[in-house]
């Protein structure tokens, strides 16, 4: 019996990169302010992302942003999920803060064959749900030889 394939190689080897990029930075140089957001701590919402049968399904958590302040756009091959959580306490001496405000944005490549009409969403709770039918990627990488 053969070894399993994750269908999700590319998706989850992107995802994998970015976690450590974003880890690296915040404790690399030990120089950022407390509480200075940059590009490597900004809000990224924790997403799932999952075969259900032939279909990819993506889950992203956006609790307390609106559906009208949620964008998803598809373009060369990836999927971007973008919008704003507004109601950012104003007073922020008195809070614990364990939550991000502000602008976020996910970009998800998709495996090659997708096309647009194939993804929809639904947006419940708080939970947005992308699902794109024939999305798991079913193919086996093409081995390329090397010559002497």
């Amino acid at each position: 019996m053969g070894r399993r394939r994750n269908p999700f190689r590319g998706v989850m080897d992107t995802m994998s990169e970015m976690a450590r990029m974003r880890d690296f930075a915040e404790g690399g140089s030990g120089s950022q302010e407390e509480g200075h957001r940059t590009h490597a701590t900004a809000w990224v919402p924790t997403t799932d992302i999952f075969a259900d049968g032939d279909d990819l399904k993506i889950r992203c958590e956006l609790s307390g942003v609106p559906r009208e302040q949620v964008e998803i756009s598809f373009s060369e091959g990836a999927l971007t999920i973008q919008g704003e959580r507004t109601g950012e306490p104003e007073s922020l001496e008195s809070y614990a803060r364990e939550r991000y405000y502000g602008h976020f944005r996910r970009r998800i490549k998709l495996p090659e064959g997708v096309d647009g009409d194939d993804i929809s969403a639904s947006f419940e709770n708080g939970l947005l749900e992308v699902t794109v039918r024939g999305g798991v990627d079913r193919h086996e990488p093409q081995r390329i030889q090397i010559g002497l």
